[in-house]
Formats: structure tokens, sequence, C-alpha cells
């Protein structure tokens, strides 16, 4: 069992002063799956750039452990080296290099230099993903994303994260834009990856996402902190009441963004 932990973080964007994430604390393992869900402008995202090392925000306070181990200091591949994978709520376009190309470089860069994986073993696991998530063979030939749709982006950074096989996947808003049936896909590829050697952090603005994916933990972010966490029913309960009800309940001093 690997642990993922997030010690008092604090947090801002490189050239800018005000604090983003103001005290985050969190804790998960590996056989948990856990929701973040919370307001715009709360600090979700900018949480799941940090975890993952992205150089444009800068750590002011806090850690982040695998394992009980600092990453702070690691640069993002060294990240992803130790078990990390973050679906981006905006994947980038590269041309030049293909879908496959790309995942069998991302799963060999994880191995020793002896333990490659063979060319005849990607391209059965390869198969078998692509038809798990309903997608072509034609897919995994085209260029990085190039040309993609929204869903077809997202429903490739499923793929990424089913034939690498992180300790740790973070989610971020990978329901936003998807159809219910996209939406359906997507569930069953994180659905598929559940087990004691896989945990995963979903970032998410709605409820309907959490109907597939059901959750062990939901997290409620405002002010750039976790101010609630509670099982499945917690995110059922933000759906028909709203996050002011939430901030209003706890007695917390925090705008939101819709509010303004």
């Amino acid at each position: 069992m690997a642990t993922l932990e997030v010690k008092d973080l604090h947090v801002k964007a490189k050239e800018e002063e005000k604090e983003i994430l103001t005290g985050v604390n969190l804790k998960m393992t590996t056989g948990e799956i856990h929701a973040i869900m919370g307001p715009n402008g709360t600090g979700k995202s900018t949480l799941s750039e940090t975890i993952m090392g992205n150089p444009n925000y800068e750590v002011l306070k806090g850690d982040i452990l695998i394992n009980g181990q600092s990453i702070i200091g690691l640069p993002v591949d060294q990240r992803a080296r130790a078990g990390l994978f973050l679906a981006m709520q905006y994947p980038a376009e590269i041309p030049g290099i293909t879908n496959a190309e790309f995942i069998r470089a991302a799963i060999n860069s994880r191995r020793a230099e002896d333990d490659q994986m063979p060319i005849p073993a990607f391209l059965k696991k390869l198969d078998h993903t692509l038809k798990t998530l309903d997608m072509t063979e034609e897919m995994s030939e085209r260029y990085l994303n190039e040309g993609f749709s929204g869903g077809e982006k997202k429903r490739n950074e499923i793929l990424q994260l089913m034939m690498i096989e992180p300790k740790f996947a973070i989610l971020d808003e990978i329901d936003s834009g998807l159809d219910i049936d996209a939406l359906k896909v997507v569930s069953r590829g994180v659905n598929a990856m559940r087990g004691p050697k896989f945990g995963s952090l979903i970032i998410t603005h709605y409820q309907r996402l959490l109907n597939y994916i059901k959750p062990d933990v939901v997290h409620v972010m405002m002010g750039g902190k976790i101010v609630k966490s509670g099982d499945a029913e917690l995110a059922v309960k933000l759906e028909d009441e709203g996050y002011a009800g939430l901030r209003d309940e706890l007695g917390l001093d925090v705008k939101l963004v819709d509010e303004e």
C-alpha cells in the first residue's frame, strides 16, 4: 500500500503575491478514490498542478510526500517515476509523436533499461485498453491530441492512465465538456483501474461524475484549503444545497466567485 500526503500546503503563482493554497491537508492511500469539490477560484487545479510539480507555482510552506518521502524538490519527470499521473483539464497537442509512441516511451521511462516492455506485449495491452474505452486503433497512430475533440482528448488521457498504471492519478476536471456517453466511457476506464495498487484524486465541480465513479472520501475546498470531508453523501448534499449553504453552515468568511 502506497500513501500520498499533503501537509499544510501554502502555494502562490510565481510573479504573484497572493496565496492560492492557504494550508491544504490531505492523506490518501492506494485502494482509495478521493474527490475534491469546490467553487471556482478556490485552488483545486492549483493543488493538482503543485502536486505534479508545475514550476509556475511556488510552495511557500508545507510538504508533499509519497510513502513518507518528500517530493517537493523533484521535477515533474521524477514525480511521474515515483508513481504520480496527472490527467489535465486542457491536454496539450504535440505534433510529430504518435499516441502509441508517447505511451510506450512513458511506460519504459518508469522501467529499468533491462526491463523495457516488449512491443508485442505493449500492442496486446494497447488493443485491449482501446476496446475498453471504445477507441479505434487509428487514434493510437494519430499525433498526440492533434485535431482531437475535447472529448477525445479526455478519453486519451484515460488511455494513458490505464496503460501507464501509476500509483496515484490526479484527474483534473476530467468530466468537463463531456456528454453523458463519453462520461460513462471515461468512468469505465477509471473504475477498471480500481484496486489495492491504485488510488485517484478526482477534482470536479459536479456530483454527476461521482454517480459513475463512487468516491470513498469527498473533500470540499474553499478559500484555498479543505474545509470539510465526508463520504459520497457529502457530494449529494452539495449538489442540493450549494457551496454557499455549506460555507454559511461552517461559519466561513469566504467570498465565492459567483457572488462577485
